[in-house]
């Protein structure tokens, strides 16, 4: 089985997808959560400085040493990663490609046959990568899950390439 994913077709980029890294990106979100949890919209700007305040005020209260609490944390993210189903979100990977103007769908292509999506809801798709801690070899390497949840229970499985028209 083919671990990676084209995009191609009326884009000025053709991109090859390795879901196989994503572990490691800071996009992947958990599955579940994504579906099921309120959907607030984050400022980039205010969480980075949510987050570098943070470790300030840790530094400043705890000293500059590693203390036992960040051992645990390191240890409870490790244990998140190897239990975790992970997915990405489809939009950032169709902005680096960069669709060309008269495109208007995009086509999945997997084992089973096309999926043709206008770009609006393919915009809003997440690619699951990832079940209980494990790549997706049987049938994936990704499933194609759309914005609104509505295919969750049965995602776009085995999709070998992502073409723009």
């Amino acid at each position: 089985m083919e671990s990676i994913v084209l995009i191609s077709g009326k884009v000025k980029y053709s991109i090859t997808l390795d879901p196989s890294v994503w572990i490691f990106d800071d996009r992947k979100q958990e599955l579940h959560s994504f579906f099921h949890d309120e959907k607030e919209e984050k400022d980039s700007l205010e969480e980075y400085t949510k987050e570098v305040s943070k470790h300030w005020d840790r530094e400043i209260i705890e000293g500059a040493i590693v203390p036992p609490t960040l051992k645990t944390e390191k240890k409870f993210i490790k244990e998140e990663l190897i239990t975790g189903t992970f997915c990405i979100p489809f939009e950032p990977f169709l902005k680096n490609a960069e669709v060309l103007e008269e495109a208007s769908h995009l086509i999945i292509i997997s084992d089973e046959g096309e999926v043709k999506l206008p770009l609006e809801i393919a915009e809003q798709m997440v690619l699951g990568f990832s079940i209980d801690g494990k790549p997706l070899r049987e049938d994936g390497p990704v499933h194609c899950y759309y914005g609104d949840g509505s295919n969750f229970n049965n995602p776009i499985r085995n999709v070998k390439e992502f073409r723009v028209e």
